[in-house]
């Protein structure tokens, strides 16, 4: 079964609704907390979902930039054994020496060029991968912080059934918890 967040809002709400026409204030209240928390759970549940998606499209992009660095590596090396060759070639001697020295000096050169591209293909790596670290962490906290609305809202069922205000009171305490522990997923 899939969880839709906005879909529990809206049959939460309605919960709410019904149990409103029964004319009870404080009936009435708790229907009241039960929309707003499955309102926050629902913007929580929609934030949690997003960074999840975030950690992952980062997590894939780092990984494709960590192959772009492995080819980029791999022609360095590359350049590196034809640049022997030719040093090898032009301390030969021959009619070509000349010519096999300019080339060894020629690969020098793009060697330099490709280590540079290779590092800022690592580079980019890195900051893909803690890019994704940071959405994963965010998703963490607003997983802890979509369970503590939810429960909540189990709460202010239970609140209704027994028509005791300590489990209300419970219910407004978790969502508070919950909204600190998102907002805390974002600064931490």
């Amino acid at each position: 079964m899939t969880h839709d967040p906005a879909l529990e809002a809206h049959e939460h709400a309605e919960h709410a609704e019904h149990a409103a026409h029964a004319h009870d204030p404080f009936i009435n209240r708790v229907s009241i907390t039960i929309a707003v928390l499955a309102v926050l759970a629902a913007a929580v549940g929609s934030l949690e979902t997003i960074e999840a998606g975030g950690a992952i499209t980062a997590s894939s992009e780092a990984v494709l930039s960590q192959d772009k660095a492995t080819d980029v590596w791999g022609e360095y090396q590359a350049d590196s054994l034809k640049k022997h060759m030719y040093g090898i070639a032009a301390d030969a001697g021959g009619p070509k020496a000349a010519k096999y020295a300019d080339t060894a000096k020629e690969q020098v050169a793009k060697q330099a060029e490709v280590k540079k591209q290779a590092q800022e293909d690592e580079a980019e790596r890195d900051t893909l991968l803690a890019a994704s670290r940071a959405h994963e962490r965010h998703h963490h906290w607003l997983t802890a912080a979509a369970t503590l609305l939810e429960i909540g809202i189990a709460i202010c069922t239970v609140a209704i059934i027994t028509r005791r205000r300590a489990f209300w009171l419970g219910s407004i305490a978790l969502g508070l918890v919950g909204l600190v522990i998102a907002a805390l997923g974002f600064l931490l």
